[in-house]
């Protein structure tokens, strides 16, 4: 473990300006991003005596082993800069807002030329408008199914928009009069972009317009005596005001506002937010985060706002953000920065009365209330983790904790089709961005478990030794190192964007991360433990390929299934965990993990090769041309019923060959050809 002593920067090398800095761990792996109005205050805050230190925090330095940073001009770069940071590194000590639901949007197509409504969820897509985000699809499906009867916009695929074109009859929703059917020509395309603009101004809050506009018809079409389309709209007055019920008004008509609220306690903080759209509540989110530090609510907005914010379109920013405390860096500065996302002026502030207040105390009821629940379903899971990676320590013999474990596994068809995963999990969750899989060759001579095994654990930590070799280029000194600017790179002095690296000493960049795009390497991150998916003749087998790649600082160990026991390399007696050991339970979680991902591996494989089995054995065809034939005809079976001359006329295969495709396909031998010696074509 790391000693911070040992890579503390000089006082005088750190600069007393604000900047943004960044701690790596051993590999060269960004664990942390900060930034500070003052550098040199703010990094000696990490070096005092650790019993003053933050849990988290003490752990962030413990695990890091050297500390970068860049000064900026302005608090707005550094608040940009380390968004930007912790957008690319995923630092795993950072504070990250996020939460396991993709939240629905209901979307109106207006780039295209007959928009459509659909509910949407993930990136947004240029051209479209979006209000939300609901909590739940079936809400926007039941008021877009209200609002149809009034605006009647297409709500069908472009397959079916075409096929009904293309007959001349609408779908159903064009027979029941909740489609106005643009598709058979009922409406212009202007009249329907009209229509799914009105509405958009209906979703949006500007809805007074519309119901006084029916109210109006219903009346004239009764003084006219034309009963039944009084009668048509004063159910469409009816749907709109069912519409509008459905979310409650709680501020002025036409206001849009974001409300945050947050309660915290020493390790965590729990977040909520409504999303208000023209007075009402369209949307409700939440967030349960862990500190990393001792931050006050003031960072933890600042944060909030970064993260919910800094990665949508600037339309998603509305007119007012209601916080519970100012940002750390400044009202003006954030407001400046959300200005920018939206385009025009946004009002940040904190309300000190009337209903906007009182909208707040009802936000920050449920924060409170989600913290509490957090605890009550999730007390243990950050403490169960620690216990699992304690008892693994303990069980194992291990030095520290292995805050990194890798698990292999063998997946294959009677020895065929062998294939082997290799998934990530770092402090005791899993790291998708990590995950490896390997088509296993068979170079050592066999392709049974342990052959495979040993080959896919030779292979990792050789490519690993290669990308490390790789990065141990001596790099520039610190003379060289050019200035960041907002538009590239420049000469030092031009900008207010000035990099130091490595505490300014001006040290090569760490092996485990790529000098030249500054993202990790793909192999370059040893684990503190690999576990394979087997018992002994497994294990034996990983311990001679760590051994022959001259790998001696990882633990190796074996989960097998059937009694569930570990091995250690070199034991004659396996080691029973409890049924109750959480570590046990992390080592199962991730040895299934393995396997699942292993098997997905493996029958995408053996799918594809089955497609192709039947031109396998084929004297003469090898990959590229069975690759070449299947791409000329499409498929085996219309493959099959090409004759030697047509099968002939692909690029790389000759008569005999040709010949010989055709009689495995037709399951006969292949006879000797008769070619003309002239002009090399197949002789009946």
């Amino acid at each position: 473990m790391p000693d911070p002593a040992t890579y503390r920067p000089k006082p005088g090398e750190v600069p007393d300006e604000p900047g943004v800095y960044r701690f790596r761990d051993p590999a060269g792996r960004v664990v942390y991003v900060g930034k500070a109005k003052s550098l040199r205050q703010r990094l000696a805050n990490y070096f005092q005596d650790p019993a003053a230190l933050h849990p988290r925090t003490l752990a962030m330095v413990t695990t890091a082993a050297g500390v970068e940073w860049t000064v900026v001009s302005t608090e707005v770069e550094a608040l940009q800069l380390e968004y930007s940071w912790i957008k690319e590194f995923d630092p795993r000590f950072n504070v990250k807002y996020r939460d396991d639901k993709s939240y629905p949007y209901l979307a109106v197509t207006m780039g295209e030329e007959v928009p459509r409504v659909q509910v949407l969820r993930g990136a947004k897509r240029k051209g479209t408008r979006y209000f939300g985000p609901y909590t739940h699809a079936w809400a926007i499906r039941e008021t877009v199914d209200l609002l149809l009867r009034v605006f009647p916009v297409r709500t069908c695929s472009s397959g079916v928009f075409k096929r009904a074109a293309a007959s001349g009859r609408p779908c159903l929703l064009g027979y029941i009069d909740k489609c106005s059917a643009p598709c058979v020509g009922r409406i212009s395309t202007e009249d329907h972009r009209a229509l799914a603009a009105d509405l958009c101004d209906f979703v949006a809050g500007n809805t007074a317009r519309f119901v006084r506009r029916t109210e109006q018809e219903m009346r004239a079409a009764a003084a006219e005596l034309d009963f039944e389309r009084a009668a048509r709209l004063r159910d469409d007055l009816g749907a709109l005001q069912k519409a509008l019920e459905k979310s409650a008004v709680v501020l002025p008509d036409a206001t849009d506002a974001d409300v945050f609220a947050v309660a915290d306690d020493e390790l965590e903080a729990a977040v909520q937010v409504f999303h208000v759209r023209g007075g009402r509540v369209r949307g409700q989110r939440g967030w349960v985060v862990e500190k990393v530090e001792d931050v006050g609510p003031a960072e933890l907005v600042e944060q909030l706002l970064l993260q919910v914010y800094g990665g949508e379109s600037g339309e998603a920013v509305p007119r007012e953000v209601l916080v519970p405390h100012l940002p750390a860096t400044g009202e003006a500065e954030v407001e400046d920065w959300l200005g920018e996302l939206r385009g025009s002026r946004v009002d940040l502030r904190v309300p000190q009365r009337g209903d906007k207040r009182a909208l707040m105390e009802t936000v920050q009821r449920n924060a409170t209330q989600a913290l509490a629940l957090h605890k009550t379903r999730r007390a243990g899971d950050l403490t169960t983790r620690s216990q699992a990676l304690q008892e693994l320590q303990e069980a194992l013999g291990l030095d520290e904790a292995p805050l990194r474990i890798e698990c292999f596994d063998v997946s294959h068809t009677q020895e065929t089709n062998v294939v082997a995963s290799m998934v990530v999990f770092e402090d005791g969750l899993p790291r998708k961005s990590d995950y490896r899989r390997f088509a296993v060759r068979g170079d050592e001579g066999g392709l049974d478990d342990t052959r495979a095994m040993r080959e896919v654990l030779t292979r990792r930590f050789k490519r690993s030794r290669a990308e490390r070799d790789a990065g141990a280029a001596p790099a520039a000194g610190p003379a060289e190192v050019e200035a960041e600017t907002a538009g590239g790179t420049g000469a030092a002095g031009e900008s207010g964007l000035v990099v130091e690296l490595d505490g300014a000493t001006g040290e090569q960049a760490p092996g485990g991360v790529d000098p030249d795009t500054g993202r990790p390497r793909r192999f370059a991150y040893a684990p503190n433990l690999v576990v394979v998916d087997g018992g002994r003749p497994q294990v034996e087998a990983a311990a001679r390929a760590l051994a022959d790649a001259g790998v001696v600082d990882v633990a190796l160990c074996g989960l097998a299934k059937r009694l569930e026991e570990v091995w250690l390399p070199g034991e004659e007696h396996p080691l029973v965990l409890p049924r109750t050991s959480q570590g046990l339970f992390l080592l199962q979680r991730v040895r299934d993990e393995a396997h699942r991902f292993a098997i997905t591996y493996h029958r995408s494989k053996r799918s594809r090769a089955m497609t192709t089995s039947a031109l396998d054995g084929v004297p003469g065809l090898g990959a590229a041309r069975r690759a070449a034939l299947l791409k000329h005809f499409g498929s085996v079976k219309k493959l099959r019923a090409a004759t030697a001359e047509e099968v002939a006329e692909v690029p790389g295969v000759g008569p005999r060959t040709a010949l010989a495709v055709v009689a495995a396909l037709a399951g006969e031998q292949a006879p000797d050809p008769a070619v003309d010696t002239a002009t090399g074509e197949l002789l009946e």
